[in-house]
């Protein structure tokens, strides 16, 4: 016998839904998010408006904390991970704050709701030798190799995401400035240092292996694949996996671990946290301050290992 398709949620009251339209607008145009990060925001609040909805409100100047924190115990009784929890509490502050700032309403009705605890998940370490031996594992005898190599270094040395790596453009580095011009997350730009390891890795590529990489109708993408195209982020992350198999490295080895790893060297060399902040393109410090944590994790395993009075021992 055949299932009768689930019919769709009820659409929300249009005093709930025009302005959450709105809202959805002003993340695209004004504040120029991503396609997939508006309509991350699209779910989660319309989700939210149909809760409200069911509890009665028919308009936004009616919703109460209480219907937040309905919301929020209701999913975690679904069995929604906290980080999801966060995520959809984070969505429904934002809007409450546009509705101020638009005049729809005179408080944030989110102000006192409280977040759900979780133990935030702390990347990976790779030390710098580590690091090291895979931006040498390319073979530079081959085209592949020389642009494989130059990738690493430019991500290890400037911490690009895998996605702003593979969308540099010719024009995009600025060899005489020693710097990046990077298109980063919603649309925003940032300008990243670029270390001379990178550079001379970037200059034999651009000499000896973009031009056996081109073809008749490649355009000005940096970084080209065999077919001549800009090369996509899932060959990349095949080149970074062969890299660290090839440099011996056992751990499991992700484009975004050598980004981690720009990060956790650079604090550990002594540089501040807000200039790491711009560099990578975090909107928030507390993003850039896992970083911190990481850093800390490692010198109190060093410590344990290796002070005579680290292992617990007696008084």
């Amino acid at each position: 016998m055949a299932r009768r398709p689930k019919s769709r949620p009820p659409p929300a009251p249009a005093g709930l839904a025009e302005p959450l339209e709105a809202f959805l607008a002003h993340l695209a145009l004004e504040r120029g998010l991503s396609r997939l990060t508006v309509s991350a925001y699209e779910s989660d609040l319309t989700e939210f408006a149909r809760h409200c909805a069911r509890a009665g409100r028919s308009a936004w100047t009616e919703a109460v904390l209480a219907d937040l924190e309905s919301w929020v115990r209701s999913m975690h009784r679904r069995g929604h991970a906290p980080a999801s929890l966060a995520r959809r509490l984070s969505a429904a502050r934002a809007f409450a704050a546009h509705l101020v700032r638009a005049g729809l309403r005179r408080d944030d009705f989110t102000e006192l709701a409280r977040g759900p605890r979780f133990r935030r998940r702390l990347p990976g370490r790779l030390t710098a030798e580590q690091a090291a031996r895979i931006m040498t594992a390319p073979d530079e005898r081959t085209p592949q190799g020389l642009r494989d190599r130059a990738m690493l270094e430019l991500m290890y040395g400037s911490g690009l995401r895998i996605s702003e790596l593979c969308g540099l453009e010719l024009q995009s580095v600025d060899e005489g400035e020693a710097v990046v011009r990077v298109r980063g997350k919603g649309s925003k730009d940032r300008v990243v240092p670029v270390g001379e390891a990178a550079l001379r890795a970037l200059a034999r590529y651009l000499r000896d292996a973009r031009p056996a990489l081109a073809r008749p109708r490649t355009g000005s993408a940096l970084f080209l694949s065999a077919r001549g195209v800009a090369i996509s982020r899932k060959t990349f992350w095949l080149g970074v996996r062969t890299a660290a198999r090839c440099a011996g490295v056992e751990a499991p080895v992700k484009p975004h671990l050598l980004r981690h790893a720009f990060a956790t060297h650079l604090l550990a060399g002594g540089a501040d946290l807000r200039s790491i902040q711009e560099m990578l393109g975090h909107a928030d410090i507390s993003t850039t301050q896992i970083y911190a944590s990481v850093e800390r994790s490692a010198l109190t395993e060093s410590h344990r290992r290796h002070h005579p009075r680290g292992k617990g021992s007696g008084s």
